[in-house]
């Protein structure tokens, strides 16, 4: 799951902005036993299994924190793939490899136990950069808090965003081998160690030949996501936005004017400013109020979205509590002072522009007098359908190049395509049914506003629905205090245990769909 967008995702869907009108077992809260495993033969093995070795997973979970894969600073790379494929082979997978790309590696394994059916699963063993001076215990110790409302939480880089529901998945697979069940479905992992910055070369790890092969003969793929706010409720997604990211540099050596480095700024009288040149650069991109791209071509290939999304999104506004949004995100107003669920329904449908930072020159205390020779701004542009990634870097190029800016550079760290799921494919089914069998509220969400590689498995070659499921609560991804729930005293939302639980209820469930 992505970046800066992580924590502001996380803040909206734990109040329901993003959430549709499609709604099973609402009201529900989570028991235990959980009551579709409680009827089941194998039910109350698995769970004294997951039981007996939560503190096994506890553990799992503190040491993996402990190691953090950081892409961005090339920080123990070859190390958390390492550990990765380790963990994979520990919970069951064979012919377990660390894939090379042309960036870091991926990891891939297998579990084939001769079922009818075949589910992928996607991790990410890298994390976001962290600031200890910012955290309120160290960001590596996996240190026990306790979260009002929601229970005794693991705080660590990466307990959410992914490590966490991650590693409640592989808690489920060693549960029903401890238990001596039979696994209802083969399972294909595949991983990654440069989703947080955009998964460059993730799709050369999906398309090595084994992996390709495998893949494709899942029903489907998700990522493990404790999505639970507080109601013990849950999203559906039906899709989710792309995104490119990347650096917009312009400077006086690529232009042939202004300074090659810093000079005193007293020179602005004879001296051209490569910043200034950025920010006319950036003023092009979008209409005067910075709210629309106004990139060449750029809304040719959007799809509008349907009836059926708009309705799903208007429901969620209708029950949401716009007061409280406003609050929460420190906003007094929707852009061009819109409706709630115009603005809603904009979030998901809009492509946009974003600086997420601008560096130019001195950004130290006080004032220092000088004309910065490079200047440097960093965005963000979510792709929606049917955009791509491709169609993206293309138009911007000519843009730039069109309006005169043919020096400024365009230096792309990663992206991906947007993702689009049918509602009635074998994966979406799944996990309603699931839900609905573990008492947990569902809603069937249109579309994220943020992004993850899922383009990388519903667009060919691998041509497989891709999505996210599961159980539980953390927050924080991306910010300091980052959290993850172990033992939960909200009888609606789910612990370790039950998170781990409900994903081997999605297993069983698979396997028996029609």
């Amino acid at each position: 799951m992505r970046e800066e967008y992580q924590a502001f995702r996380t803040m909206l869907e734990r109040r329901g902005v993003l959430r549709g009108a499609a709604m099973l077992g609402a009201g529900a809260a989570i028991l235990s036993p959980l009551p579709a495993l409680a009827a089941s033969s194998q039910s109350a093995a698995i769970r004294k299994a997951a039981e007996a070795g939560k503190e096994a997973s506890v553990k799992r979970l503190r040491d993996w924190i402990a190691l953090p894969s950081i892409a961005a600073e090339n920080r123990n790379m070859a190390e958390g793939a390492a550990y990765m494929a380790d963990l994979a082979r520990d919970a069951g997978f064979t012919n377990v490899e660390i894939v090379p790309t042309d960036g870091h590696p991926g990891v891939f394994g297998t579990i084939d136990v001769g079922a009818k059916r075949t589910l992928g699963i996607y991790f990410m063993y890298d994390v976001k950069q962290f600031d200890p001076a910012e955290w309120s215990s160290p960001p590596l110790e996996g240190r026990m808090v306790d979260k009002p409302g929601f229970g005794l939480s693991m705080v660590g880089r990466g307990a959410v965003n992914q490590k966490g529901p991650e590693a409640a998945f592989l808690a489920a697979l060693h549960a029903i081998r401890a238990a001596k069940a039979t696994l209802p479905v083969n399972i294909v992992l595949i991983c990654e160690g440069e989703e947080e910055i955009g998964s460059p070369h993730f799709r050369q790890v999906a398309t090595k030949p084994n992996v390709l092969a495998a893949l494709k003969k899942c029903e489907g793929i998700f990522i493990p996501f404790p999505s639970q706010d507080q109601t013990g409720a849950v999203d559906v997604n039906l899709g989710s936005k792309g995104i490119i990211e990347l650096e917009l540099v312009a400077s006086g050596e690529k232009w042939g004017r202004g300074p090659k480095g810093d000079v005193h700024s007293s020179l602005k009288a004879m001296v051209d400013s490569p910043a200034w040149r950025l920010v006319q650069a950036l003023q092009t991109l979008v209409t005067p109020d910075g709210n629309k791209p106004a990139i060449e071509g750029w809304f040719e290939n959007v799809r509008p979205l349907t009836e059926r999304e708009k309705s799903l999104i208007r429901a969620a506004a209708a029950a949401g509590d716009e007061a409280e949004q406003k609050k929460a995100l420190g906003v007094t107003h929707w852009i061009n002072n819109l409706s709630y669920d115009d603005a809603l329904i904009r979030l998901a449908q809009e492509p946009t522009v974003n600086i997420e930072g601008l560096v130019a020159g001195y950004t130290g205390p006080g004032g220092k007098t000088v004309l910065p020779g490079r200047a440097v701004a960093k965005l963000d542009l979510r792709l929606v359908p049917n955009q791509t990634r491709a169609e993206a870097e293309k138009k911007l190029r000519a843009h730039l190049d069109k309006h005169g800016f043919t020096d400024v550079e365009v230096n792309v760290s990663g992206g991906y395509d947007p993702t689009e799921v049918a509602e009635d494919s074998m994966l979406i089914r799944t996990e309603l049914a699931t839900y609905k069998k573990l008492g947990v509220p569902a809603h069937i969400n249109a579309r994220l506003a943020g992004s993850w590689p899922g383009a990388t498995f519903t667009a060919p070659p691998v041509s497989i629905a891709a999505g996210h499921f599961g159980i539980g609560h953390g927050a924080g991804a991306h910010a300091p205090n980052e959290y993850y729930l172990i033992d939960s005293t909200n009888p609606k939302v789910a612990g370790l245990v039950d998170a781990t639980m409900g994903f081997a209820e999605f297993l069983y469930t698979l396997a028996a769909m029609k």
